[in-house]
């Protein structure tokens, strides 16, 4: 085990958030280009919607896989196998020449996600003294929300400046750092109490039930939504019957007995559900319906990125000392009224004050829960379970994205070309953030009520007998 602010400590803290940051980068990044793809590709509302969600659909689907067959095989050899992979698909999403093409390629795109993502915590998990962790936790989050803040501006920067296909060559020289440094620095780790045996049944039943019940929200009105909704919800129940009673479960539902566990994640489905949709309909909006240019709207959201960079780590560190329940229960009600500032944004309103206010606001909130969640969720499971641990929560998160981004546009109105049309976008927009503030909001009442007084981040006690079953 490493200290904080030993040099190995800063070398697997770089390689983490490099890899991770390059998968958030990644989403946000292509948030700003969806304008530009859908007038070079002749892309409809449900092309571009399927541009986000077929990667968060590949993401959240397989990212239980990437966490499990890393606590099997070894975090950092899956970790690297999932960067490489990654690089390679955003290759194939820069020569992609369809719609159709460019939604495979970003589904491949997923699935590298899908194995790099879990390791990434689960890496700092696994080498990190267990007092060091929620501050080591709070720089990864915030190193990463600067990659994930960052990408518009950065977006926005390379669609003007170059195409919208040089978003994704940018992955090649970042996943060549992350490799080199990995492999000098980062020891391997893995669970060795695990199973060689794996859940294929659960796995595919996962994959089903998030597929089906994405393809019923993205275009609810088509003749094959219902029979996708159905098929997907029963093959969600199914996914639980069989966890039930697998010896060698992809997700062990005793992790579900910590208190603690089950309502970090409850959370975490609201407040990243919520989030998803503000940053596909906020950097939208900024261009259709009050003309910024890509550039000028990927600046917009710098606040975002100095707010990340400035105080995560403090936040992290503050919840190590006082428990992160008071945290995470103000930070999404912030959250919420940053959301309701933001629907307020009109044509002709002034950036200083119509976006900015909005926006720190937001940020504030984000910053406040976003490492404290991530630390309380790891420090509910035993270290052994790390690499699924932090597989559920992405998993939770990817799927509350994905969920709300398939459901949200065609619900408040926007659909076909509609995105294209300031009439159309400005009602949905003020519509949708109204839906995210009442999400978000809840987030926090789930937090207030469900976690204990005296939940702490970092090093936890798990009974046998209440998580995980290992003494």
């Amino acid at each position: 085990m490493v200290t904080a602010d030993s040099a190995q400590g800063r070398w697997i803290l770089a390689a983490a958030t490099l890899g991770s940051g390059m998968a958030m980068l990644d989403g946000t990044v292509v948030n700003v280009a969806l304008r530009s793809i859908g007038t070079a590709l002749d892309a409809t509302a449900a092309d571009l919607q399927w541009v986000v969600n077929g990667y968060l659909l590949a993401l959240a689907s397989l990212i239980l896989v990437g966490g499990s067959l890393g606590d099997r095989f070894g975090r950092r050899r899956v970790f690297l196998v999932g960067v490489v992979w990654f690089a390679a698909a955003s290759g194939l999403c820069a020569v992609a020449t369809t719609p159709l093409t460019l939604v495979g390629a970003r589904m491949v795109q997923g699935v590298g996600a899908a194995l790099l993502a879990p390791g990434s915590l689960a890496m700092i998990q696994g080498s990190f003294v267990a007092a060091d962790r929620g501050k080591v936790i709070g720089r990864w989050a915030g190193l990463g929300g600067i990659a994930a803040a960052v990408g518009p501006f950065l977006g926005g920067w390379i669609v003007q400046a170059a195409s919208w296909r040089w978003i994704f060559w940018l992955n090649v020289p970042v996943a060549v750092v992350v490799v080199l440094v990995a492999v000098r620095h980062v020891p391997e780790s893995k669970d060795p109490t695990a199973a060689r045996e794996f859940d294929l049944p659960g796995a595919a039943l996962a994959v089903l039930g998030l597929g089906g019940v994405t393809v019923a929200l993205v275009d609810p009105s088509a003749p094959y939504a219902l029979v996708a909704g159905v098929v997907g919800a029963l093959a969600l129940a199914g996914f639980v019957r069989v966890e039930r009673r697998s010896p060698h479960p992809l997700v062990p539902l005793s992790l579900f007995g910590s208190r603690v566990f089950s309502v970090a994640n409850g959370m975490t489905l609201l407040v990243y559900g919520a989030l998803g949709v503000i940053l596909l309909f906020l950097v939208l909006y900024l261009q259709v319906s009050l003309g910024y240019s890509p550039i000028r709207a990927g600046t917009s959201v710098i606040p975002l990125t100095v707010v990340m960079l400035l105080l995560s780590s403090r936040s992290g560190a503050l919840a190590s000392r006082v428990g992160p329940r008071l945290q995470l229960s103000a930070g999404p009600v912030a959250c919420a009224l940053g959301a309701l500032l933001l629907s307020r944004l009109g044509p002709g309103d002034s950036y200083w004050l119509g976006v900015l206010p909005g926006l720190v606001v937001f940020s504030l909130g984000l910053v406040t829960l976003v490492a404290p969640l991530t630390a309380t969720v790891l420090a509910a499971a035993p270290d052994h379970y790390a690499g699924i641990a932090s597989g559920i929560n992405n998993a939770v998160a990817r799927s509350g994205s994905l969920l709300a981004v398939a459901a949200l546009p065609a619900l408040v109105g926007v659909t076909g070309d509609g995105y294209r049309d300031p009439a159309v976008l400005g009602p949905g927009y003020r519509d949708a953030l109204l839906v995210c503030a009442v999400l978000l909001l809840g987030g926090g009442v789930v937090s207030l009520v469900g976690l204990p007084a005296r939940t702490r981040c970092g090093s936890v006690a798990h009974p046998p007998d209440t998580v995980g079953g290992h003494p």
